[in-house]
Formats: structure tokens, sequence, C-alpha cells
């Protein structure tokens, strides 16, 4: 299996995924290709049943496509066996979920530690402290998830994303359930992985401020990519959305 990254981060080509059968199918991506590149911050946006989520779900290899590849680096996701792709996903991909998902009887350094003890590794240390570091919880780590904070708990959730050193991070929704500041926080700190660390990251996202923080957003409608923008401002992010109907 060839893991080699490309400088494209992630690719979809031809990626079709609908659901259900006949005249009651939906399709959710139709025939959407785009490339995703290394050390970048990509933000996805969309109405509502865009498909924004299924894209990152597939580009993550979390649902599979209809038809069509998902290639992460050079390893196409569609000709790994269901044991290739678990191991891919434990080595290469970071995820990081709008619900936090922490074990709430573990610390917060345990929960960091949680993909790489599962994975039987140890951490890289150095790494470990950067990341804790970037996302300044370092007198927090003794602390399980109910003595944290909404924005302290996502932040717990991106140190773990991030702490098996992934060749991508994505990320559903990571501020929908936190404040302004608090997602202020959160998007600063993956903004400082893709600055600091030189992380690779691929966020969906409603919010306008949260797509400023990315390099390039991305726009999706009805399934198709109809739009990308070059260093998003919230205006502009707003302009593009209100004329999809969003």
């Amino acid at each position: 299996m060839t893991t080699t990254l490309t400088r494209a981060a992630a690719r979809a080509l031809h990626a079709t995924k609908s659901y259900g059968e006949g005249e009651t199918a939906v399709v959710a991506l139709d025939d959407v290709t785009v490339e995703l590149e290394s050390a970048r911050f990509t933000a996805i946006m969309g109405p509502s049943g865009s498909g924004k989520s299924t894209l990152l779900h597939c580009l993550a290899g979390l649902d599979t496509l209809t038809s069509g590849h998902i290639f992460l680096g050079a390893t196409d996701l569609g000709e790994l066996t269901d044991r290739q792709l678990t191991l891919l996903r434990r080595t290469q991909v970071g995820f990081v979920f709008q619900s936090f998902n922490l074990v709430p009887t573990l610390t917060a350094l345990e929960n960091i530690r949680l993909p790489l003890t599962l994975a039987g590794t140890k951490p890289d240390a150095d790494w470990l402290e950067a990341v804790v570091e970037t996302v300044g919880l370092t007198d927090r780590l003794r602390h399980r998830p109910s003595e944290l904070s909404g924005g302290q708990q996502q932040r717990v959730a991106v140190a773990r994303a991030l702490a098996s050193k992934p060749a991508i991070i994505f990320a559903d929704e990571p501020t929908g359930n936190l404040d302004s500041r608090s997602s202020a926080d959160v998007l600063g700190f993956l903004q400082r992985a893709r600055l600091e660390l030189d992380q690779t990251i691929v966020m969906v996202t409603h919010d306008p401020v949260a797509a400023s923080y990315a390099d390039r957003a991305i726009f999706l409608a009805d399934g198709h990519i109809v739009d990308a923008v070059e260093e998003p401002t919230p205006e502009l992010v707003l302009d593009h959305m209100k004329r999809l109907g969003a």
C-alpha cells in the first residue's frame, strides 16, 4: 500500500455518492473532482444538504463512494481492504467531530494519547509537547472532560487529532457547539497547526467567520463544487453563500 504524499494531500476524482435506489435515490455527491493541497487549510462550505459533510466523510475514509475515487496522497481508498483502511485512518488521518467525542473517564492527556494507545505505539514526546503547547492545554492535562469548558474540550479533540502526526486532519463543524470566544480559540489553534506544524486541515463549516481562518474556501451546491475562493474573508464568503441561497 503506497502512502507517500503528493502535493495534493487528498483528492476526489469523479466522486459520486448516492443513498437509496431508483426514484427515491438521493445523490449527495454528483461527479465531484477536487484537490486539497498539502500544508493548507481548506474550508468546505455550502447550504444544508449540499453534500459538504458527505464529501468530508468520504475523503476521510469514513464513508464509501458509489462511484469514482478518493485518494489520500497516492493511495486510492477504494483499493484498500477494511483492515488496510482502518490502519490508514489510524496512522494518516485525524478527525475532529462537532460533538468532541471525548472519553469522560480519561484525563485530557489520556484522551489526546488515545489513538496512539489503541494503535499500541508510543507518542513522539517532542511532537506531543508541541501539540499540547500549540492548543494551550499544558495546565489542563490532568483534568477530565467534565472539568473543562466546551472550548477546552474541543481543544483536547484537536490535540488528539494531531497527536499521531497524521498526514491530514478533517474537521466536521468543529465550532458548531461553541460560543464565539471558544470558536475563535479553536479556529486559531487549527490555523496555528497549519502555520507552525505544517499540518493539512480540511474543515466543513457553515460559518463565514470560521471559513476566514482558512487559506481557501470551496463551495458546494446540490452535490457539485460550484466555486472556490482564495484567502477568504467573512464578507466574501457571506456574499458567495447568499448567491447559493444558503
